[in-house]
């Protein structure tokens, strides 16, 4: 068997490859000094292990002998896990759109050997197919044109790099301290616009293939309780409903999937990411708190099972990725035939199919995959039930499947854990406990930060990115750090403990210090880091929150806690930076609009003093208040603004304050909430 030089990697992804006949080399010094010294054009394949035309792409063409000695002739061939090198993966994306005006994964870009990039791609097939040229052919081309034309493939290189350099020049011009983008009158332009993508039928926005967009369904879901505005509420539960009901949530197991391939979220991709779970967690924690829609919180409670029965690493920590296949077939694991249900069900199989409208001829594929059409009230009207009976009827059921389901051979697993990613879920167990109150669910991102802590910090109180089999590895990156100070933001928020906030702080000083522009926003990389043709800012809130915008209400909320006026300054200047980009395209930059918002209507601090604060705390917390600063504490002498000069007594006293000013405090927790 082949063996390279992917072989001594912790990544599954970069493992999947080590096997290949390709000569694989992982990014670093090796290749690259390689590639100088023979003249080569670098190959740089970029994917992650939960990629289905990854997988496909290396079955047709890395796993055949006379391609990879093609690849292996004239290239330098360098695999990437996008998820452990997501700032490689942002460049190289770029200049991968910049040359076709699309980009996706398997990303395979080719490089001079300084690095720079001059052509690349997505998938291409084996033989010429899609409109697109062979594998094979692209190479051979690549390869002559290196040869014989060089002097034009430098030029397309410089002119590519040129390219990524202007694009990240914005934002290096100080915006003014005061400015009209902070109104309601476009707080509402905002929830306009996004209303404008809205799909009123099926939920979500924009056609297929549709994503869960979580950043403007919470955007919605706040703008209607800060407004009342009835549009807002009723696409953003829409959008939640349908997915609920959809093939993209797992109906048995618990758990979303990445994206739907239709606009009725039947059919979905199957691979199950970890911040797709914690995001959707997150934003149906405030649906929750502001609806009390049972169902909600079923949903909230099966999910995070799954997390636990699947992506929880036994000392702690949680893992990345599952993958959409098994047994080489996209979907196998979670798919059912009629034959198999009414094995497995027996006399209760006949309603079970009906409720999931399962066929003997199959929905997808000729297989079924579960989803919902009638609501329970409905379906249980029609067939002579009540609700509960037939809640109790379906989770029997679905446990019968799921112990038959785990049987089958089950995709393969991500097994890295990602700093950023499980400050994501930390948060999202923070949310979830706020909502529902669930203690377990507060222990769990207790015991996971302080997993965190222990694996990923390194020396000199920096962060690792990415830690598996005892071992964490590469500096953190942006994201990385602004999570984590949110989740430390969240723990002090259901826990009381201000130990959180200044480890926030600490952090909030080594990014600022590490990672900051010249005008304000933050750079992607540590200043220090030296592998890579260009330092990226980013802006976006794509698949998970761009770090700046994290990093924005993090300063805003610090800024209030630590009375540090330059902190908050700061993110509302870099909010106004973006201006009419957030305004115009509020789904490319969600995160940034709930900022936005949040500056409109002002935040509520919020301050509980008291020997048992816990549980008024905890029923704070249930109650939807997304623009609050809130701290509890049963100790006299703090250093905290908010905290300062306030009596601890045996009973709890309530304060609500603006500005460190604060109404009359009350112990009546009920006409507290009233108040507020």
């Amino acid at each position: 068997m082949h063996s390279n030089q992917l072989i001594n990697e912790s990544s599954p992804y970069l493992l999947q490859h080590a096997h290949n006949p390709v000569n694989w080399f992982p990014w670093g010094e090796e290749a690259l000094t390689k590639a100088k010294a023979e003249n080569k054009p670098i190959l740089v394949s970029i994917g992650y292990a939960a990629c289905h035309w990854c997988h496909v792409m290396e079955k047709e063409s890395f796993e055949n002998e006379a391609t990879a000695a093609i690849m292996n002739e004239h290239f330098i061939n360098i695999k990437i896990d996008r998820e452990e090198r997501p700032d490689l993966d942002h460049i190289y994306m770029d200049a991968v759109q910049a040359i076709s005006g699309s980009g996706g994964w398997p990303l395979n870009v080719f490089l001079t050997p300084d690095c720079k990039p001059f052509f690349g791609g997505t998938y291409f097939p084996p033989v010429k197919a899609y409109n697109r040229n062979s594998w094979t052919e692209v190479l051979l081309n690549i390869a002559k044109a290196f040869t014989e034309r060089h002097t034009e493939i430098e030029e397309q290189a410089n002119k590519l790099t040129n390219h990524l350099l202007n694009a990240n020049l914005f934002g290096n011009v100080k915006a003014g301290a005061s400015h009209h983008l902070f109104s309601a009158e476009t707080a509402q332009i905002i929830a306009d616009n996004i209303l404008k993508q809205a799909d009123t039928t099926w939920g979500g926005f924009g056609n297929a293939p549709k994503f869960p967009q979580t950043f403007s369904i919470q955007y919605l879901l706040r703008h209607y309780h800060f407004t009342k505005h009835e549009p807002s509420l009723q696409q953003a539960l829409l959008s939640l409903d349908k997915m609920i009901a959809g093939g993209i949530y797992d109906q048995i197991g618990g758990g979303f999937a990445r994206y739907s391939t239709d606009a009725q979220w039947l059919a979905p991709h199957f691979e199950k990411m970890l911040y797709d779970n914690a995001l959707l967690i997150g934003v149906l924690s405030e649906a929750y708190q502001l609806t009390k829609n049972t169902a909600y919180a079923t949903i909230i409670h099966q999910t995070l099972g799954f997390i636990e029965r699947e992506m929880t690493h036994e000392l702690g920590g949680f893992f990345s990725a599952l993958d959409a296949d098994s047994e080489g077939v996209e979907g196998k694991f979670y798919t059912w035939s009629l034959q198999e249900i009414e094995a497995i069900l027996g006399d209760n199989a006949q309603l079970y199919l009906k409720f999931y409208e399962i066929t003997k001829e199959g929905n997808w594929e000729h297989t079924n995959i579960l989803w919902v059409t009638k609501s329970y009230q409905e379906f249980a009207l029609e067939n002579s039930l009540t609700e509960e009976e037939l809640t109790i009827f379906l989770e029997q059921c679905n446990n019968q499947l799921l112990a038959e389901r785990n049987k089958r051979i089950r995709p393969a697993l991500d097994d890295k854990i990602l700093l950023g990613w499980n400050a994501l879920m930390i948060t999202a167990y923070c949310k979830a406990y706020a909502a529902t109150a669930n203690e377990k669910y507060k222990q769990i991102a207790i015991a996971n930060i302080a997993f965190l802590e222990e694996k990923f910090i390194q020396l000199d109180g920096s962060w690792y990115h990415t830690y598996k089999n005892n071992q964490a590895k590469i500096p953190a990156f942006l994201d990385d750090y602004a999570y984590t100070i949110q989740c430390y933001i969240h723990l002090q928020e259901i826990t009381g403990n201000q130990v959180y906030l200044e480890k926030a702080a600490t952090i909030t000083s080594y990014v600022i210090e590490h990672f900051s522009d010249e005008g304000g926003l933050f750079y992607y990389t540590h200043q220090n880091q030296n592998d890579i043709i260009v330092r990226k800012k980013e802006v976006y809130d794509g698949a998970t929150p761009s770090g700046n915008a994290v990093m924005a209400i993090n300063l805003a909320y610090l800024g209030v806690i630590f009375n540090n006026i330059h902190w908050q300054e700061r993110a509302d200047n870099n909010c106004i930076l973006l201006n009419n980009a957030l305004t115009k395209y509020p789904t490319s930059f969600g995160v940034w609009a709930s900022f936005l918002q949040q500056k409109v209507v002002g935040l509520k601090e919020i301050v509980i003093t008291g020997k048992n604060f816990t549980q008024s705390l905890s029923l704070i917390n249930q109650s939807y208040i997304p623009n609050k600063v809130i701290q509890s504490t049963d100790f006299e002498k703090n250093n905290f603004p908010l905290l300062a000069n306030k009596l601890i007594k045996a009973e709890n006293t309530f304060y609500l304050c603006k500005n460190y000013s604060c109404l009359e405090p009350t112990n009546n927790l009920e006409s507290f909430l009233a108040i507020m």
